[in-house]
């Protein structure tokens, strides 16, 4: 009988609350029946992610490795086996099966070793841009346009700036309106992966490396380098030369991604102002609070402004900012 991680469960109910627990008690019935259904056997340790569960299984006669993953059911989980179908294997694992109304997905089997195990850091930015690059195909009718979100990104850039304490200079917040303005209502239809980082990359057999859990977006293929530079925040606090770093980091992988260098470091920007005003109103996901959140939410300003280019940006009135 299926039994969810202890840590998963918990952190459900924490942050989905009632509805959460219901759909924890109702998760092993899910499993067992999805099992049957698609011809599959129990084959290893389940595993677990923020919002969903991954059970190792053996399918068909022949005993093939996949796994079946069953996500607490969000927006934001839509639209993942719309991206793998698109994909077809390329550049990510392959899906079998999808059950639209539990959220469940029988996909092919990767290894349990990620991309964050890699210690070289040019390594890591360079197989992701690589992976940026081989995901990007047209996007299919249906899917989720970022195009479509950059009025909401603005109005909250504005008004976090207004309402929260902070120590960002305004020229910093400006920048990235300006991105939103210039690059964000702007995008091509291009399937991109949408939360792109050193996790979501596991080694694999068919390819060296396999993407999962894509957001499944249409949009600028830069985008997602500013997620994975976000999501290197932890490594990069130890770097002696945190400009130096951060620069190296974008060059890698803008050169392995084959994307413009300068609209790639854009959007980076983007993202760590976005981190230190969401770091202030919700915590990061390592740090609800404390000193580790206080220091993660200097080192998002300091990212902010170390990949702001010294020039003049213009506010939404019109005016220039320095």
């Amino acid at each position: 009988m299926f039994q969810a991680p202890e840590t998963f469960a918990r952190s459900t109910v924490e942050r989905e609350g009632e509805r959460g627990a219901v759909w924890l008690t109702e998760l092993p019935g899910i499993v067992d029946e999805l099992l049957g259904r698609w011809g599959c056997v129990p084959d290893g340790e389940v595993m677990h992610g923020g919002v969903g569960v991954i059970v190792p299984v053996r399918r068909g006669a022949e005993g093939a490795a996949a796994v079946l993953k069953v996500s607490f059911p969000h927006p934001g989980n839509v639209h993942e086996p719309d991206a793998f179908m698109a994909w077809g294997g390329r550049g990510a694992v392959l899906l079998h099966e999808r059950d639209d109304e539990r959220f469940a997905m029988l996909l092919e089997r990767a290894q349990a070793s990620t991309l964050a195990d890699v210690e070289n850091g040019d390594e890591v930015v360079t197989v992701a841009g690589r992976i940026n690059r081989r995901l990007a195909i047209p996007a299919p009718p249906g899917l989720p346009r970022l195009r479509e979100r950059a009025d909401a990104w603005e109005k909250q850039l504005r008004q976090d700036a207004q309402e929260l304490t902070h120590a960002l200079p305004r020229y910093v917040v400006d920048s990235a309106v300006a991105t939103v303005r210039e690059l964000g209502r702007v995008q091509p239809d291009t399937l991109v992966h949408g939360d792109l980082h050193a996790r979501n990359v596991l080694r694999a057999e068919r390819e060296p490396w396999l993407a999962v859990d894509p957001k499944g977006y249409a949009g600028d293929r830069a985008y997602d380098g500013g997620t994975l530079l976000k999501s290197r925040a932890l490594t990069l606090l130890e770097a002696d030369d945190l400009r130096k770093a951060l620069h190296r980091a974008l060059d890698v992988f803008a050169e392995a991604a084959e994307l413009d260098r300068e609209r790639t470091r854009r959007w980076a920007q983007f993202h760590a102002v976005q981190a230190a005003f969401s770091g202030r109103r919700h915590g990061f996901r390592i740090a609800r609070g404390g000193a580790l959140l206080e220091r993660l939410t200097e080192f998002a300003d300091h990212m902010a402004e170390l990949l702001t280019e010294p020039r003049s940006v213009r506010d939404a009135s019109g005016h220039a900012g320095v």
